[in-house]
């Protein structure tokens, strides 16, 4: 009689440690590294912002000199880029930055959410009004973004609407009162925008000392009114008839 012969069972391999998230996993999964992206892409928009804005200015040394550096910002990093390479560049980093701010700050309000589910008895809002409209700002700052590009970028809904003419395009524009209208209450909450964001981001990266809190506290307010009274002189130059 035959034996039936057992085949040895396969032996298992044991489990190996588990595997680390990756350093930019663990930064975006904490409420840190969320913070620090919204702080750095904030600053990145920031830069961006203070250097549209000089450029906008050149508007008042008339249709020449605003063309001009139109067409000089096209040429930007020639014959090693491109025409209108550079410009591509600077919206690519600029629209990673949107995002990852955006998302960003949605992430840490539910979370925040999150934490308190239950709201408070007394409210007390403490917090100013910058503080307290940073969300709808946002929310203001991105419709307004779509109508600026399809303003004074593709032209679609300007009067004017013609490629390498922004201060022929600027004038247009602006003689409208609704094109006004929108562009100052944007600039409003941008203003708003910064002057919160700006502090939060110098806490976020380490700015605790007292001297060093006030001096930001005071840089934030410089640098907003700034920005806002650089972007709202356009549209109150052109109505006036300063810029024509």
């Amino acid at each position: 009689m035959a034996t039936a012969t057992r085949t040895p069972a396969p032996q298992r391999t044991p489990p190996g440690p588990p595997r680390r998230p990756g350093l930019v996993r663990t930064l975006w999964g904490s409420t840190l590294g969320k913070k620090a992206v919204m702080a750095v892409s904030g600053l990145i928009m920031l830069a961006y912002l203070v250097a549209h804005m000089l450029g906008n200015l050149k508007v008042f040394f008339g249709p020449e000199e605003m063309n001009g550096y139109a067409h000089w910002l096209r040429t930007l990093g020639e014959p090693v880029l491109h025409y209108a390479w550079f410009l591509w560049l600077v919206r690519v980093v600029l629209l990673a930055a949107v995002v990852l701010h955006g998302v960003s700050a949605y992430q840490l309000s539910r979370r925040d959410i999150a934490a308190r589910p239950v709201t408070y008895q007394h409210r007390r809002p403490r917090a100013s009004y910058a503080t307290r409209t940073m969300r709808w700002g946002g929310i203001i700052l991105a419709l307004f973004l779509v109508w600026h590009i399809l303003d004074l970028t593709t032209g679609t809904v300007n009067p004017r609407g013609q490629a390498g003419h922004p201060y022929e395009n600027i004038v247009a524009g602006f003689r409208n009162w609704y094109a006004d209208v929108i562009y100052i209450v944007a600039v409003l909450a941008v203003g708003l925008h910064i002057r919160h964001g700006f502090w939060s981001a110098a806490q976020t990266l380490g700015v605790t000392r007292p001297g060093a809190a006030r001096l930001f506290k005071g840089g934030a307010d410089v640098l907003a009114l700034a920005i806002t009274v650089g972007f709202l002189s356009v549209p109150v130059g052109v109505m006036t008839g300063l810029v024509d």
